[in-house]
């Protein structure tokens, strides 16, 4: 039978000896060692009821197991699920009540917890501890090394993430099995990656980034993966002589600069850096490339589309952009109140259309109706800018959009000018309610380790830069910019914080 994503990304594997999945601390696994233990996992699925199209809500570290029963559910003809493990239980309890899911995957530490909520939609709770230990593996070796595969088409669904919910209550995206496939294949190409690299993976796997750009591109190219339960600047810099690819969230980058022991001659194996899932600073692109000689490549995804632009590898990686669009992805800045596409240079909101689009929202066909348009370009909600070269510039959420005095401003532009004071080490804008102006702007400052920062100094660097209507109203020093588990700054929990400032 023909199972769309798995015969393309996991069947050709199963005689296949390299390595896939390279541990510290446990032997590696070959591509074909996995693939036999994705199908006795398959076993227990189909054991504990999984039917085509069944739900499996995944809560559990980041093992080779997990990313086994990722293969599994695909082999099975389920839908894989995976939630971020620092998800409280009321969070999970909407998660498994929305979706509906046969089996819940857990940490046996959170069977007490999840039990119950479990037992309201039917779904039977397996476990899975950071060893790679629990109900889920017990007894694994008494089952079959081969599994019927479940036959699936492209449009079959073959994941369903939830967005982070920040405004509003998260919605589901259904992936398809085409969806992933293109995507990953794209990638894989325009990046060149093949079976001689070996990725340093220290990202989560309940994420499109960690679990379908980082492990889908290195199954498509048959790559050597670095296994790394977490990020770790040690685990990493030791890595990176024995490495050619890093995927990273900003923060990664900023953590390696700020340690003496990133050089030019560590990094020279590498070949390749990706940062994504927020956006990287022009600043630190450029401390990187004068520190090791490598450009970051910068690209631009989102849970419903995965990638959907990307800064060329040969060619020029420009500080501040997202590239241009995969060859697979058609894209469009329009006007977000009439959708008439906006003139060339003017910041519009950015539409996308080609195979990696997801088939919609989970039991939400208006919320889909309102973001998919009928001729399949979706409505992302981030705000770009063209540069008459083909460079995409992300300016920010439309929700971010600061609407003052009947004037729009966009936070991003604001956040480039303090971000170039030389006290400054990031900056977040945002708006709050305001009686006479609508909106008021406030600047949220993160100053420099060691630095000094001068509010008036801060505020007159503003003024000679920017329009009055874009100054802040109020500059306000803090800590550390929040931020969830992909290092997205939380403008809502600002807003939140400092709005009775």
């Amino acid at each position: 039978m023909t199972n769309h994503f798995y015969d393309h990304l996991f069947a050709p594997h199963a005689a296949n000896g390299s390595c896939f999945l390279k541990r510290d601390d446990a032997p590696s696994l070959s591509y074909a060692e996995f693939v036999e233990m994705a199908a006795r996992i398959a076993h227990v699925l189909r054991d504990n009821g999984i039917e085509p199209g069944d739900r499996i809500v995944v809560q559990a570290p980041k093992t080779v197991e997990m990313v086994a029963l990722y293969a599994a559910t695909i082999q099975a003809g389920g839908v894989f699920l995976p939630l971020n493990t620092g998800y409280k239980r009321d969070e999970v309890e909407y998660f498994v009540t929305d979706a509906k899911p046969r089996v819940l995957v857990c940490d046996p530490s959170a069977v007490v917890a999840l039990s119950d909520i479990a037992a309201t939609v039917g779904a039977t709770v397996l476990t899975l501890d950071a060893g790679g230990k629990g109900s889920l593996t017990d007894g694994l070796a008494d089952q079959a090394r081969t599994f019927e595969t479940v036959s699936r088409g492209p449009d079959d669904l073959a994941a369903l993430l939830y967005t982070s919910g920040t405004t509003g209550r998260s919605k589901g995206a259904m992936l398809t099995h085409e969806n992933l496939l293109s995507n990953a294949q794209a990638l894989t190409d325009l990046w060149k990656i093949t079976k001689a690299d070996t990725l340093i993976h220290a990202l989560p796997i309940f994420h499109t980034h960690g679990l379908f750009v980082a492990l889908n591109t290195s199954l498509c190219a048959g790559a050597c993966v670095h296994f790394m339960a977490s990020f770790s600047v040690d685990a990493i810099l030791e890595a990176l002589p024995h490495s050619t690819m890093l995927m990273g969230v900003p923060t990664f980058y900023t953590r390696l600069l700020a340690d003496d022991r990133l050089t030019r001659g560590l990094a020279a194996n590498m070949r390749l850096f990706v940062s994504g899932s927020a956006p990287l600073l022009a600043d630190t692109h450029v401390e990187f490339t004068t520190r090791t000689g490598h450009h970051i490549l910068e690209r631009y995804g989102m849970t419903e589309t995965n990638m959907n632009t990307s800064n060329p590898f040969d060619g020029e990686r420009r500080p501040g952009t997202v590239g241009k669009p995969l060859s697979s992805v058609e894209l469009r800045l329009t006007n977000s109140e009439t959708g008439d596409i906006v003139e060339d240079g003017e910041i519009g909101m950015i539409e996308v259309r080609g195979p990696n689009v997801f088939k919609g929202y989970w039991q939400m066909p208006e919320k889909t109706a309102e973001e998919l348009r009928e001729n399949g370009f979706f409505i992302t909600g981030d705000l770009g800018q063209i540069s008459a070269d083909g460079y995409l510039s992300i300016v920010g959420r439309s929700k971010d959009l600061i609407i003052t005095g009947g004037y729009n401003v966009y936070p991003k532009e604001i956040e480039d000018v303090l971000n170039d004071i030389s006290s400054i080490e990031e900056s977040a804008v945002f708006g709050i309610p305001d009686a006479d102006f609508g909106e008021a702007i406030i600047a949220a400052l993160v100053v420099e380790p060691g630095a000094a920062a001068d509010l008036e100094e801060i505020a007159g660097a503003v003024t000679t830069k920017l329009a009055r209507f874009k100054h802040p109203r109020r500059y306000e020093i803090i800590d550390a910019l929040p931020r969830n588990a992909m290092g997205k700054v939380q403008k809502n929990v600002l807003r939140e914080e400092l709005s009775q400032g």
